[in-house]
C-alpha cells in the first residue's frame, strides 16, 4: 500500500507562505492558520470547542454596543506571514459588513480576539498567537480552557508600553467584566439547551 502523492500546496515556497497565499490556496484543510509562514492545520473540533464557541458568538453579539458585532473562526490578517483564525472575534460594525475583503479581517478591525483551547492548540493558543495579537494592536484577548468538564475563561488586555497581553482575571462559572464592554456570561450552561 503507498501514500498518496501530497498536494504541492503543502511544500512552502522559500521564505514560507503569505497571509496572501493562504487566501489563494486552493483545497486547504477548513480553518487552516498561518504562523510564521507555515500552515497550520487544526484536528476536529470536540463538542465543548464547538458548545463554547456557539455560546460566546450568541451572547457576545447579544450584549456587545451597537457599533461592534461578534464573528466566528474568521482570518485575521496581522502581518505578511501571519493570518491565525480566532474561534470568536469581536470587530467594528463597519468590518462586519463591509463587503471586501470578505474572507478576513484587520487588526484594525478585531476589538477582542477569543481562542478555546484545543490539546493540540494549548501552545499556540496559550503564547504563540497572543503574542502575535497584541504585537498587531489587538487590544483584548481571551484564552477559554476546558478544566476537567469546568469551563475557564482567562481575559488579558494590551500594555501599550510593552505591547503585550497583561492577564486581567481568571473566570469559573461565570464572566462578569466591563472591557472591552460589559459583559455577563453564565459559563455553567455550555452544553445546555437554553430555554
Amino acid at each position: 500500500m503507498s501514500a498518496e502523492p501530497l498536494p504541492d500546496w503543502v511544500i512552502p515556497p522559500p521564505g514560507g507562505f503569505t497571509a496572501e497565499d493562504l487566501l489563494r490556496l486552493p483545497g486547504l484543510p477548513p480553518h487552516t492558520e498561518l504562523i510564521d509562514g507555515s500552515l497550520v492545520f487544526v484536528s476536529p473540533q470536540q463538542k465543548w470547542h464547538s458548545r463554547v464557541i456557539n455560546l460566546l458568538v450568541r451572547e457576545l453579539d447579544q450584549q456587545a454596543p451597537d457599533a461592534l458585532r461578534a464573528d466566528r473562526e474568521m482570518t485575521v490578517r496581522l502581518a505578511k506571514r501571519q493570518a491565525p483564525e480566532p474561534d470568536v472575534i469581536v470587530v467594528t460594525r463597519e468590518a462586519y459588513e463591509r463587503d471586501e475583503p470578505s474572507t478576513f479581517y484587520l487588526p484594525e478591525d478585531v476589538v477582542l480576539a477569543v481562542a478555546a483551547v484545543s490539546p493540540d492548540s494549548e501552545e499556540r493558543d496559550r503564547d504563540t498567537k497572543p503574542r502575535k495579537y497584541a504585537k498587531a494592536g489587538i487590544r483584548h484577548y481571551w484564552r477559554v480552557e476546558n478544566d476537567e468538564g469546568r469551563t475557564v475563561v482567562y481575559t488579558y488586555e494590551r500594555d501599550p508600553a510593552t505591547e503585550c497581553f497583561s492577564l486581567t482575571g481568571i473566570h469559573h462559572d461565570k464572566l462578569a467584566i466591563t472591557v472591552p464592554f460589559t459583559v455577563d456570561i453564565d459559563l455553567t450552561t455550555i452544553g445546555k439547551r437554553s430555554g
